[in-house]
């Protein structure tokens, strides 16, 4: 059995970036692509899945990274501040931080939900500064590219423009979840899915067929907008948004060894 206490992980460490922004990670190096895993929205790398990978990750003593976005878990910041795009930009510096070279690569990017539109992002940044070499693999949970277009009603878009904060329920027992303009405005920007994604490595799309948060539809999207051949959705009956039982995390973690294998 895989020990996944905080105790048999690697101690969190901080990293501060350019911008001030105090960032906490673990870090596990080992041999492969480093294995990094990007949260979902509001959420952080203590989460089962995260814990999970990295418990896996030293077991196979491959190299792994988990952080927290700044005004997220663990790190500094205030999250009213945090946009894709800053996230984006201080998971570079910390994989530059981190690598044993000047520059990160080859990485295998794990995006859950808003981490997996930020994994394009990173990706795309990757491989334009480093070549197609840079990024090894990508492995989105109900990835959730353009969220800030699809995934809200013009009654909100009005309001988020006019720069009011949007807060909706949820169905993980959190208080209402706000959305504050500043990152909605950013996700407009940063929109992927209008247009084709100039990635070529191999891609692994995990989607729940009961995802209420995320349509199935949207994987379909991504996955022809991405230029690579080597694309592929796993449909989970049952699964919902997390995809977080035991079955569903052993999916992910051998769908990890296919593409590091």
């Amino acid at each position: 059995m895989i020990q996944t206490a905080e105790s048999a992980l690697p101690p969190v460490r901080h990293f501060t970036v350019l911008n001030a922004d105090d960032i906490a990670y673990r870090h596990h190096p080992g041999d492969g692509p480093t294995i990094v895993f990007l949260p979902g929205y509001m959420s952080d790398m203590e989460g089962g899945k995260a814990t999970r990978v990295m418990a896996d990750a030293m077991t196979k003593g491959r190299a792994c990274l988990l952080l927290d976005y700044a005004g997220c878990g663990q790190s500094g910041g205030d999250f009213t501040d945090g946009t894709l795009s800053r996230w984006c930009a201080e998971t570079i510096a910390l994989l530059d931080h981190v690598a044993d070279g000047p520059r990160a690569g080859p990485v295998l990017l794990v995006g859950s939900s808003m981490g997996g539109w930020l994994m394009l992002m990173i990706a795309r940044a990757l491989v334009s500064r480093g070549g197609d070499a840079a990024v090894a693999g990508m492995v989105g949970i109900a990835a959730a590219p353009d969220f800030t277009d699809w995934g809200f009603d013009d009654a909100q878009k009005a309001a988020l423009a006019a720069g009011e904060t949007v807060f909706e329920d949820n169905n993980y027992g959190y208080d209402p979840m706000p959305t504050h303009a500043r990152f909605w405005r950013d996700g407009q920007a940063q929109r992927m899915l209008g247009d084709t994604i100039a990635l070529s490595c191999r891609t692994r799309l995990l989607h729940g067929q009961d995802d209420p948060e995320v349509p199935v539809g949207i994987a379909l999207r991504l996955a022809e907008r991405l230029e690579g051949g080597d694309v592929r959705i796993t449909l989970v009956k049952g699964g919902d948004h997390r995809l977080s039982r035991e079955s569903d995390i052993a999916l992910l973690l051998a769908t990890l060894d296919e593409l590091v294998g």
